[in-house]
């Protein structure tokens, strides 16, 4: 039987079983390792799964720090194509882990410096997924709001069930959610951004695909098979043309548009002279299957 994760658990740490004897005592029995993230690797797909389920997966220092070490291991993988970022439990992630957070206020500078370090941290790692050289694919399978919410809109691509939920609820507490607004207002309109800022109010899955926040709204349950099935529909690519593409994509959205049609240019001739899209397009005259060697 496995062990519920300890809320306050850190990556690697144990978690003991004990159960009622005679007499009322309880023995010790086996320790138990709970990481709060998981990887589940499915052939060429790393499935990486928030395990933090009793804190709702809040992004808690050390999970922060967790998602960033499993990140840098998945891009220096080579057999890793594609990502796909789930959960377990109800929900896929509350944001900042405030209990956390509201412990440091004690500290001599008020905390100022831990929540300057923490922000930095937590930024780093959801710049990390945009600039990961593979597609991450984001699974929702219950809420996601505040850095929860930053977190989905950070992937390159989501899928959501019928029940999920988005928000960035900060305003409602005193505390504004400037940085899920920077991956935020990167998705979705500047008008559709400022109303779940200003209001805090959860959205539902069909209005976040509507608004664009997510790609596909599925039944709940069917959510990690919609993920994969999309994770392997891209992996049968050429990864080098999706690093490419991935990598040119995010560049070119912060150019002007006679800037982004000139770095578009240059990446098309390179990409033009790859050996994947000789073969690609050799492979479309001639009628038949390409093989593809990333390169």
């Amino acid at each position: 039987m496995s062990p519920p994760p300890g809320e306050n658990a850190r990556p690697g740490a144990s978690f003991r079983l004990a159960c009622p004897a005679k007499g009322g005592k309880f023995p010790a029995m086996n320790v138990v390792t709970m990481p709060m993230l998981l990887r589940e690797d499915q052939d060429d797909i790393a499935v990486l799964v928030l395990n933090r389920p009793q804190a709702r997966n809040s992004l808690s220092e050390a999970m922060i720090a967790a998602l960033t070490e499993n990140l840098a291991t998945v891009a220096a993988d080579r057999r890793v194509r594609v990502v796909v970022l789930a959960a377990n439990g109800p929900a896929f992630s509350a944001g900042h882990d405030m209990k956390e957070m509201t412990a440091r206020r004690s500290d001599p500078d008020r905390g100022r410096a831990y929540f300057k370090q923490l922000m930095k941290a937590c930024s780093a790692m959801m710049q990390a997924i945009v600039h990961l050289p593979k597609p991450v694919i984001g699974c929702v399978q219950g809420a996601a709001s505040a850095a929860g919410c930053q977190l989905v809109a950070s992937c390159d691509l989501a899928v959501a069930t019928s029940t999920a939920k988005f928000a960035t609820p900060g305003v409602n507490i005193g505390l504004f959610c400037s940085t899920p607004m920077v991956a935020l207002s990167r998705n979705v309109s500047r008008k559709h951004a400022m109303e779940m800022l200003l209001t805090g109010d959860l959205i539902p899955a069909e209005e976040a695909r509507r608004i664009g926040l997510v790609n596909r709204v599925v039944a709940p349950g069917s959510e990690r098979h919609e993920a994969l099935t999309l994770a392997r529909q891209i992996a049968a690519k050429s990864a080098l043309t999706v690093k490419i593409g991935k990598q040119a994509f995010y560049r070119q959205l912060e150019m002007s548009l006679a800037d982004a049609y000139r770095y578009a240019s240059d990446v098309m001739v390179e990409n033009m002279l790859a050996r994947d899209a000789e073969e690609g397009i050799g492979a479309f005259i001639e009628k038949r299957t390409p093989s593809w060697e990333d390169r």
